[in-house]
């Protein structure tokens, strides 16, 4: 894991899997994040609910990845 992240702490673990279970094929969900899903393992800290998470919200997605300098850096 880079920089000063911790992971998630068990109820947000089991938070966001509720949320992921509650939407998985009904209906669509945009996450963005500034962390490459490869860290997201790390970042979950749970390995078992990882997978789950992961699996519910990777299957079937449209990984959109960005790349440059930030636009906020610009102005």
């Amino acid at each position: 894991m880079t920089g000063d992240r911790s992971s998630l702490d068990q109820p947000a673990r089991l938070a966001l899997l509720q949320i992921m279970e509650d939407r998985h094929g009904k209906a669509s969900t945009i996450i963005t994040s500034r962390l490459p899903v490869k860290e997201w393992y790390d970042y979950i800290g749970d390995p078992t609910l990882a997978d789950a998470i992961l699996d519910r919200l990777l299957h079937q997605a449209h990984r959109i990845e960005l790349k440059g300098e930030s636009l906020r850096k610009k102005r």
